[in-house]
């Protein structure tokens, strides 16, 4: 059997998640001879020069890094060429174009959170959640011309715990993902994996980008899937609504990052808030949702208990 670890490596990525893979690669020894990650972008209050995460880690282990602002930029086409890679791996980058995952000899592979064909898209850990699913993982698969599409070379499999929110999940999937890649390197070296083509199920649930129409919460929906949607887009970007508060002219944004389900009859109108106990809990098709946590615009992330404890205003009806 050929040795991976000589196999010569590109890693390509930007957030976290994709920097932790890395790390895995680096720390496991494998040949990484360089690494393709987004320009540095102006962020934060103070507007300063913000390297990805993927950056940030290359630079401790001196490799060398394209930060290319178009992918089909000659110069960056025979910048990574000349790094003459046997492999591509893409971990939470951009789509590539034909003419940068046809240049390694073994290939170009993607790991996605999601055990594909389910969830193909830009956000399928905070999808999974919304969706109520039992179990998530991660998948790897050779890039072609269509997003997420290509034959899938192997996948592992994580639970989803009534508990788990998109950031558990995202961490639990973290840290499946340096195995999968890893395997996925081995196989593809020694010609040990076959590639199959995804299949076509009848339904496909899709992840689409997250924006400010769809993470707002419809409270006409059962309690149960409300508290799944607020799971699934916590802690970021999380799930919104409007609240009308007596005495104030208009609503206000209120964010909710945890809940949880009361299921009953009542005769409430939907999204009527009712304040007691320490706690806040809004009517919805089947029950209500108990508000756990959450924050009110311009205000801190706090648990709803002492979230009242400090406000003197009082909610009516979520909208």
């Amino acid at each position: 059997m050929t040795d991976s670890k000589s196999t010569r490596i590109v890693f390509m990525g930007t957030p976290e998640f994709a920097a932790f893979q890395l790390q895995a690669l680096m720390e496991n020894g494998y040949k990484v001879v360089g690494v393709v990650t987004t320009p540095d972008k102006l962020a934060g209050r103070g507007m300063q020069l913000q390297s990805s995460a993927v950056k940030q880690y290359a630079l401790t282990q001196n490799l060398p890094i394209l930060q290319p602002a178009k992918l089909k930029n000659q110069d960056f086409v025979d910048s990574l060429q000349a790094l003459q890679a046997d492999i591509f791996v893409v971990v939470a980058f951009r789509m590539l174009p034909e003419v940068v995952w046809q240049m390694p000899r073994l290939g170009a592979f993607n790991l996605h959170a999601s055990l594909l064909p389910q969830y193909r898209g830009a956000a399928p850990i905070n999808w999974a959640v919304i969706n109520g699913e039992k179990a998530s993982g991660v998948t790897t698969f050779l890039i072609d011309k269509e997003v997420d599409t290509g034959k899938i070379l192997l996948r592992k499999t994580v639970e989803i715990l009534p508990a788990d929110d998109a950031g558990t999940l995202h961490d639990k999937l973290m840290q499946v993902g340096p195995g999968a890649i890893i395997q996925t390197i081995d196989g593809l070296t020694n010609k040990t994996l076959h590639p199959v083509a995804q299949e076509s199920p009848t339904e496909l649930k899709s992840a689409p980008k997250l924006f400010k129409d769809n993470t707002r919460i419809g409270w006409s929906e059962n309690a149960d899937e409300v508290v799944n949607f607020i799971r699934g887009l916590s802690p970021y970007p999380a799930a919104w609504s409007n609240v009308l508060i007596a005495g104030e002219p208009a609503p206000q944004m209120v964010k909710i990052y945890k809940a949880h389900a009361e299921l009953c009859q009542h005769g409430s109108l939907v999204g009527d808030v009712v304040v007691a106990d320490n706690g806040i809990k809004v009517a919805c098709a089947n029950g209500f949702v108990h508000i756990d946590e959450l924050q009110l615009a311009g205000k801190k992330r706090i648990p709803t208990a002492d979230f009242l404890r400090g406000f003197r205003g009082v909610f009516q009806k979520m909208m």
